[in-house]
């Protein structure tokens, strides 16, 4: 069994038999739940950080949490992908070409596999808006934990020992070849931190986002009490009214969605549903959300969106 040293400088823990933790967590003693919710009603909207600070540092890394949460952010999104030996990591696409110095998809590496690549140095040299990325990080090879492939278990962990209540928009991608395996995983590595079975939604500092209906249904169906979120990309005719599949109390619609049809989410609120859009960078934008009183702006820009609402 690899030492605690090698957890905090790998991101990644000894391989457990499947279905066992993959790692002790410090929660849920560190989780704060005691403050108000997207769920309940509330006076001022929810800026969630989108795979973190991601305009600023690398996406879905420590360094763009880390950033997120020095920011203010209320609370951080993340995509979850389940790795060929069954452990729940943070990226969003199917393939770690985009966002490594590797190749492959992520279900069939090993989690070992992911740790060697370098998920930070793409960000040095993006091109951003048609001139290069100065990004508000620096990038440092020699701190690997910071640009290594993230786990779920190590964002929890963060966010528990942030000091202060931060929430979690976990987003499950589908179609994978895991199917029903990624929520089972995904509600066990939350129950042993203390979030799988929230005594109601209003109290959970966790909700579960995705495109798939049939994922949440799953994880409603064996977390009744854990908010659901079901994002929608374009508006179909059986959503218009504003209705959404049993059991999700939450849409997600894109901020496209949104800006063409502003009258959808009055509809969705009087539907009795709460309004999360995605992906609000522009000022335009968070203005127009601010108008139509939308519960969560999820941003890549925490920082600007919160200097913007004066906070």
């Amino acid at each position: 069994m690899y030492g605690k040293s090698y957890i905090n400088q790998h991101n990644v823990c000894h391989r457990s038999p499947p279905g066992r933790p993959s790692v002790v967590p410090r929660a849920p003693r560190g989780w704060h739940h005691d403050a108000v919710t997207t769920h309940a009603p509330q006076l001022s909207v929810q800026v969630v950080a989108h795979r973190g600070a991601s305009e600023d540092a690398p996406e879905h890394t420590l360094a763009a949490y880390r950033k997120a949460i020095e920011d203010g952010a209320d609370a951080l999104e993340c995509d979850v992908r389940l790795t060929a030996d069954g452990h729940l990591v943070c990226v969003h696409d199917r393939r770690v070409n985009r966002t490594s110095n590797g190749r492959g998809a992520v279900s069939a590496l090993e989690l070992a596999d992911l740790a060697a690549l370098d998920f930070g140095s793409w960000k040095t040299g993006e091109p951003y808006r048609g001139r290069v990325e100065e990004p508000d990080w620096e990038h440092r090879p020699e701190d690997r934990e910071e640009t290594s492939v993230l786990t779920l278990e190590r964002l929890l962990e963060l966010v528990a020992d942030s000091g202060r209540r931060i929430e979690m928009a976990i987003e499950t991608k589908h179609p994978t070849r895991w199917a029903g395996q990624v929520e089972e995983k995904l509600l066990g590595v939350l129950g042993r931190f203390g979030l799988a079975a929230p005594a109601t939604a209003a109290e959970s500092p966790v909700r579960i986002m995705s495109f798939s209906a049939r994922s949440l249904h799953r994880v409603h169906a064996a977390a009744p009490t854990l908010p659901t979120v079901y994002l929608v990309q374009w508006l179909s005719p059986r959503l218009r009214d504003g209705r959404l599949p049993a059991g999700v109390g939450i849409a997600g619609p894109s901020v496209r969605i949104v800006r063409n049809h502003p009258g959808y989410v009055e509809r969705l609120k009087r539907a009795g549903h709460q309004v999360h859009v995605w992906t609000v960078n522009e000022p335009e934008d968070v203005d127009l959300c601010l108008e139509l009183g939308v519960d969560a702006i999820i941003t890549n820009r925490p920082r600007a969106v919160l200097d913007q609402l004066g906070r």
